[in-house]
């Protein structure tokens, strides 16, 4: 960690979440499309089973209706009802029907492999994405904000997406299959019925906004909330030591009402588009109905298909009220992928080799030269020079905010200098790739961070190729191998959450195992004793010695005992060298 603090839940002004502007919706939209590239088959088959399923639907009113003549007639004429006609026309309605519910079938099938795939690209894009993000990126952005985008956020879009494309496919042939068969009955009582589009879509423009503003809001508050909820439970002890449960309980309330709010407010916007909807075109369906029957009474039209064109009607009027209703979806797909985007689109570490000029003056291994460096504008190291030889170790010391872990990160280039440069064995070290730069150090840090597996695994994280008679030699080499063995499960023993199962002290010399097995040519000790007793400590310098051995090495130190044998001692003071 940074001298500069990251901020603890989030940007919010006034205990509120700021919530970006919306982007362009059609922009948002296409760029979501690009995901659906690898399904393009997938989505293929889905239109062609959306279209036989919708062409059967709407010729079954259609087909119907003759059923309804049939009847008609054979009641009021002399030769009765012509039950082989009848059973005839059934059996085909019967048979579309089903064809209806086999093709909706296959629909949704194809839409869950095709959602699935879709999660798993946006995840993996976040994913890759995280790792190529500056450092700085995560001092700016609360974790728990970030977890909630790729979990919850890609969780909405392909959970609507699945539901919604195929309803939007479906609705749009649905509707212009109904409007043609609508138009070859009467063309009158068509035009009456269409009157349900401009209705709908002034109600839509009117919710469509505010449903937009507050779904933003909403995913918004989410992220802040799960941020205060991972920060509280990763320091559960602190907070009950401090006896702060209350006024974190207090925190989280707040935010939490605040999301209250915003959710009741997208979900009321959205869900009251619908009834407003359903409302109007029912009352469009009864002047519809009325234009109907007096249609039939002057012999415009036939009873079955007044019968067949009130059925159309109401079709008519659910893929209108459903696309509000896939529309209110859609809003809040575009809200979490423009959270989504807002991640993807920030800007990275330059992973390419650069051109910077190589040292000037004598080679050495690590050379600091007419080094610049600043946080957020504020100047912090300003013309910062200092030569390190082959073999050599030097101690950083000074108070807090001397600038100690920031030259470490630059030296690491978690951060870039804006001044000056950073010369590894006479070349600029952004002439390097991150990847390159990083195989040559090592790091063994005050925070002992272990992932949940196994012993043998985490030492195995600093060279995975890294075979079983080297992770046993390197585990002696750090003393660690006789802890490690009196354990039950010996290097099999797995690590729970934090590495709670076992001391301090016996973390520590897994993780300079694990900067033994990297064989890094720069080892860089950030306050590695820091948190141990005496006796671990006394432990833990024989490892690091036999660690440092042959090696050029910076070490970051409160306690003298660990830097008695420093070639320099270099003593830091806001951002440079005091003495």
């Amino acid at each position: 960690m940074s001298e500069k603090q990251r901020p603890a839940f989030g940007n919010r002004i006034g205990g509120r979440a700021i919530v970006p502007k919306p982007k362009q919706m059609g922009a948002t939209i296409r760029r979501l499309a690009g995901y659906l590239k690898n399904s393009v088959w997938l989505l293929l088959l889905t239109l062609i089973a959306a279209i036989a399923g919708t062409v059967m639907q709407v010729f079954s009113p259609k087909i119907l209706g003759k059923a309804t003549t049939t009847i008609f007639e054979g009641l009021s004429g002399s030769a009765g009802i012509d039950f082989t006609r009848l059973t005839h026309i059934l059996l085909i309605v019967g048979a579309l029907y089903l064809g209806v519910f086999f093709t909706t079938f296959i629909q949704q099938r194809l839409m869950v492999v095709v959602s699935q795939k879709m999660t798993r690209d946006l995840r993996g894009a976040l994913k890759a994405k995280m790792n190529r993000v500056p450092v700085s990126y995560f001092d700016k952005n609360s974790t728990g904000n970030l977890m909630s985008v790729a979990s919850n956020d890609t969780d909405n879009i392909v959970t609507n997406l699945q539901q919604s494309l195929t309803a939007l496919i479906s609705n749009i042939i649905l509707v212009v299959g109904i409007l043609w068969i609508m138009f070859s009955i009467s063309v009158p009582i068509t035009l009456l019925a269409c009157l349900m589009v401009p209705g709908s879509i002034i109600i839509m423009k009117f919710y469509t906004p505010r449903t937009k503003k507050y779904a933003g809001a909403y995913y918004k508050e989410l992220g802040v909330l799960n941020g205060q909820i991972e920060e509280t439970f990763q320091g559960i002890d602190i907070v009950k030591s401090f006896n702060n449960e209350t006024a974190s309980i207090h925190a989280f309330e707040k935010t939490n009402d605040e999301m209250i709010k915003a959710g009741w407010k997208m979900k009321f916007f959205g869900g009251t588009m619908m009834p407003c909807m359903l409302f109007f075109q029912n009352v469009v369906y009864v002047l519809v109905a009325v234009a109907a029957a007096a249609s039939v009474v002057t012999g415009k039209i036939i009873i079955g298909d007044m019968q067949a064109f009130l059925q159309y009607a109401m079709q008519f009027s659910n893929p209108i009220s459903t696309f509000s209703q896939v529309w209110n979806n859609l809003i809040s797909i575009i809200v979490s992928a423009e959270r989504v985007f807002e991640i993807l689109d920030a800007e990275e570490v330059d992973r390419n080799k650069l051109s910077f000029p190589d040292s000037n003056g004598e080679p050495c291994k690590v050379k600091f030269q007419h080094l610049t460096f600043s946080y957020d504008d504020a100047p912090f190291m300003q013309d910062f020079n200092m030569s390190v030889q082959e073999g050599q170790m030097i101690a950083i010391v000074g108070h807090t905010g001397a600038g100690k872990t920031t030259l470490i990160n630059l030296l690491e280039r978690f951060y870039d200098v804006q001044g000056g440069g950073i010369y590894l064995d006479g070349a600029d070290i952004r002439n390097f790739s991150h990847s390159e730069l990083r195989s040559r150090l090592g790091m063994v840090l005050q925070d002992t961070w272990l992932f949940s597996g196994t012993i043998y695994d985490n030492i195995q994280y600093g060279n995975e190729k890294a075979t079983e008679e080297q992770i046993f030699a390197v585990a002696k080499a750090a003393y660690a191998d006789e802890f490690i063995q009196k354990l039950a499960n010996g290097y099999d023993t797995v690590l729970g959450e934090d590495a709670d199962n076992i001391s301090q002290g016996q973390k520590q010399l897994i993780t300079i195992a694990r900067a033994f097995v990297s064989n890094p040519e720069i080892l860089i000790l950030d306050e590695a004793t820091s948190n141990v007793d005496s006796r671990t400590e006394l432990i833990i310098q024989r490892a690091m010695k036999r660690l440092l051995k042959g090696r050029t090495s910076f070490v970051v130190a409160h306690r003298l005992s660990t830097i008695y044998d420093a070639d320099t001692i270099l003593v830091m003071d806001r951002g440079d060298i005091a003495e």
